[in-house]
């Protein structure tokens, strides 16, 4: 019998609903593709769920979350997410960056009772990636937590960088990156660099980890709210969340490769909606059309990958590889 994964999603309202359709219908392509099936409950939520039963967290919505393996959510700062973290074991921020230039995570403790937790997590995270790790020195401990915890992962090859070399590879040059962990101090500046720049048409989704129980995946982007109805919404962060839900929270990493090298390359393409909005040539069923289009392309037992959609980049070191703001320009 095929695997089946129970996923709570958790729309809303507003842009909610349409983005989360385009989540739906993409998890359950890919999961048909890899041998497994996505059991996705539609809770109600926030303004929606208010409007409907006098409450935005229900208990029948408290219930599914508790249920599930991954939860869903359509928007991080909904107000009401709040209730949910406070029913999980949520220990650490994940942030998975997609641009043109490379595609990284970065990985820091919600507090500092969960940084042990945290780095053993980076480790895992970065064997089951590339297999490099890049640490940012917030202080003396810090440093000698991380590596305490290397000599139990010969398998990964592992880096600890300054402060202000991670800041310039996270601004510049982001391509040696795979995952990078840092603490609580100074993970807020490294975040703020790594998703802002828009030079580098960098796509962001999030992720809480739980150390038991469901984790909660969401978009970073937030979409007008007065598009909300006319399906031109720009689906792409939502997409990555639903990605990094497969891998991180389901433990389905070759279908979240999928996902995310079709995904790439349909934005390679410049069908989505967030660049073709203003000449209405795109909505977001269409992109969603285009990516759904690309998986079988994008699996990794496919013969050909279509050009662009995945690349490994070789070792390189973060501190002294970094050549400079002019020499990410160039290889752009």
């Amino acid at each position: 019998m095929r695997r089946v994964h129970k996923v709570t999603c958790l729309a809303g309202d507003g842009l909610g609903p349409e983005l989360m359709a385009e989540a739906s219908r993409t998890l359950r392509k890919v999961a048909r593709m890899h041998g497994f099936a996505i059991d996705d409950v539609h809770a109600p939520f926030g303004s929606e769920a208010l409007t409907r039963s006098g409450h935005p967290l229900p208990a029948s919505t408290r219930s599914a979350v508790l249920e599930a393996e991954a939860v869903l959510a359509a928007d991080m700062g909904e107000p009401a997410l709040g209730g949910v973290a406070a029913q999980l074991d949520l220990r650490a921020r994940l942030t998975q960056v997609l641009c043109r230039r490379g595609d990284f995570m970065l990985l820091s403790p919600l507090d500092a009772d969960s940084e042990e937790w945290t780095v053993e997590q980076a480790f895992r995270l970065a064997r089951a990636r590339r297999g490099r790790l890049v640490s940012v020195d917030g202080d003396a401990e810090w440093a000698a937590l991380v590596d305490s915890t290397a000599d139990e992962h010969d398998d990964v090859a592992l880096e600890q960088v300054s402060l202000a070399d991670a800041m310039r590879a996270l601004a510049f040059e982001p391509r040696p990156l795979d995952v990078v962990v840092t603490g609580t101090a100074v993970a807020p500046a490294l975040e703020e660099l790594a998703t802002g720049n828009e030079a580098d048409d960098r796509l962001v989704a999030f992720a809480r980890l739980a150390g038991n129980g469901p984790s909660v995946f969401a978009p970073a982007q937030r979409e007008p709210a007065d598009g909300a109805g006319h399906g031109v919404a720009d689906p792409s962060s939502m997409l990555l969340a639903a990605s990094l839900l497969l891998g991180e929270g389901l433990g389905e990493r070759h279908a979240a490769e999928t996902l995310r090298r079709a995904l790439r390359h349909a934005r390679i393409n410049g069908s989505r909606p967030a660049t073709i909005r203003r000449t209405l040539a795109a909505t977001t069923r269409d992109f969603g059309d285009a990516v759904v289009s690309l998986l079988p392309s994008a699996h990794s037992n496919a013969e050909f990958v279509p050009s662009g959609v995945g690349w490994t980049e070789p070792p390189r070191s973060v501190g002294a590889g970094f050549a400079g703001p002019g020499a990410g320009a160039s290889a752009a």
